[in-house]
Parts: structure tokens; C-alpha cells; sequence
């Protein structure tokens, strides 16, 4: 029950915040956070810590490194996300131990208890209600950068803001499906919600919902079958996918 729990709010939360990702075309961002977490996942491992807080500390110093350096160069975020990406992802083979190495990677949600479903229900309500309060904010900035300054918004602070809510589910996340998979928790029920959406409230919605119908029926095959529940949540969220592409409007 726990771990159904944890995939619910998580996957809809995920979902959410993907929403706001594909439009702001960052959609591998979430895929490359999600490795930014391993060394901090390592070292949790190696200390009998919360793996979920071992990733959020990883994450947090990526996105502050990410933030103060596009303030320092100019350049993309996604070009400054990948380098820390890359950095990251060395630094975690390095630190991981090989027996948790699989766990680390694809998450092992059996091992989710009480106490960590209680601490994902309520950081993933809270980064929804954050994210829901600037999301046209976001979305004004993505649209033009110009338009968004006439209207006094400080593109910096709230795209940090954003970076952070994603640091929150990804760290939640990568107990659902591990630091390997967790992009696609965030971008794959986004992206079919878009093929099947008229306008922007149905989109976050239908994202949101996507991602919790993925988590759901993926545990549920999980139990029947005993595969791995990460692969299957992300192999349930591509049949979404594809069956979207049929009713693209």
C-alpha cells in the first residue's frame, strides 16, 4: 500500500511538472537530473541513509551550481544541465556500490515504507501547489523572454523555483523508478497528454493524470508478474503514449 501510495502522488506530480518541462522544450532536463542524483543515491547507500535525501542534496547543488552559472555565462540551461549531468553521472559509477548499483538505477519500490509515503504525499502536494502558483509566470517566459520582463517577472528567480520542484520529484522519484528512468516518469505522460489536449488547464491535468494511471497499472503488473515495477511503469506510460498518437488532435 505504501509503495502504491508513493507512485500516486509521485506520478502525478512528475506528470505535472512535465507539463511545464515539454513546453519550455526541456523535457531531457528531467532525464538528466535524474542522474545528477546518483552520487548523492551512493552515498546514502554506503551510510544507511534515506536514499531520497542523498539524492535531494545532489540535486540541490547541481541546480545552484546550473543557476549561478547561467547567471555567470549566459548559456542554455540544458547545455549547463548536461555538463553537471555528465559530471554527476561519473562521479556516482565511481561512488555507488556495485551491489546497490541496479537499485540506484531502476529503484526498487517494494522497498518504499510508511514513513517515506507520508514524506512523498506531502513534498509532492506541496511542489504542486508551488509550481501551480507561477506557472503562467513560466509559461510567459517561455513564450518571449521580453513580454515576461514588461511585466516585471524575474525569469531567474522563478526558473529557479522550477528547477527546484523538479529537484523535489526527482529525489521522491528515483525510489519509484530509479535515477535511470526518472526522466521518462516526468517527460512520456506529458508529451501524450499533449497529443490529446485543447488548452493548457487540459494538459496539466491530463499530464498529471497519465502519470498516476502509468504508476498504478505499472505496480499492479508489477505484483502479477514480479518484473521490475520501474520498467514497467515506463513501458505502461509509452502504451499511453502510442494510443495518444491515435487520437492526436
Amino acid at each position: 500500500m505504501s509503495s502504491l501510495i508513493t507512485a500516486i502522488f509521485v506520478g502525478g506530480a512528475a506528470g505535472f511538472l512535465g507539463s511545464l518541462m515539454v513546453t519550455k522544450r526541456m523535457a531531457l532536463v528531467g532525464d538528466a537530473l535524474g542522474h545528477v542524483a546518483l552520487p548523492g543515491m551512493g552515498l546514502a547507500l554506503l551510510w544507511g541513509i534515506n536514499v531520497s535525501l542523498g539524492a535531494f542534496i545532489f540535486l540541490l547543488m547541481g541546480i545552484l551550481l546550473v543557476w549561478f552559472l547561467e547567471i555567470r555565462t549566459e548559456l542554455m540551461t540544458e547545455t549547463l544541465v548536461g555538463i553537471v549531468f555528465v559530471l554527476s553521472l561519473s562521479l556516482g559509477f565511481l561512488i555507488v556500490p556495485n551491489p546497490e548499483l541496479l537499485e540506484a538505477l531502476i529503484g526498487d519500490i517494494s522497498k518504499v515504507s510508511l514513513a517515506d509515503a507520508v514524506f512523498s504525499v506531502f513534498f509532492s502536494i506541496l511542489t504542486v501547489m508551488a509550481v501551480r502558483k507561477i506557472y503562467q509566470r513560466i509559461i510567459l517566459a517561455s513564450i518571449s523572454e521580453d513580454l515576461a520582463a514588461a511585466n516585471k517577472i524575474n525569469i531567474k528567480k522563478y526558473n529557479l523555483i522550477y528547477l527546484l520542484a523538479i529537484a523535489v520529484i526527482v529525489a521522491l522519484g528515483v525510489k519509484v523508478v530509479g535515477s535511470l528512468l526518472i526522466g521518462a516518469l516526468v517527460i512520456v505522460p506529458a508529451a501524450s497528454a499533449r497529443n490529446i489536449s485543447q488548452n493548457m488547464r487540459q494538459y496539466a491535468f491530463s499530464s498529471a493524470f497519465l502519470g498516476i494511471l502509468s504508476c498504478v497499472l505499472g505496480i499492479i503488473f508489477f505484483k502479477i508478474t514480479n518484473f521490475p515495477a520501474a520498467p514497467l511503469i515506463i513501458l505502461t506510460s509509452i502504451f499511453f503514449f502510442i494510443i495518444s498518437l491515435i487520437f492526436k488532435r
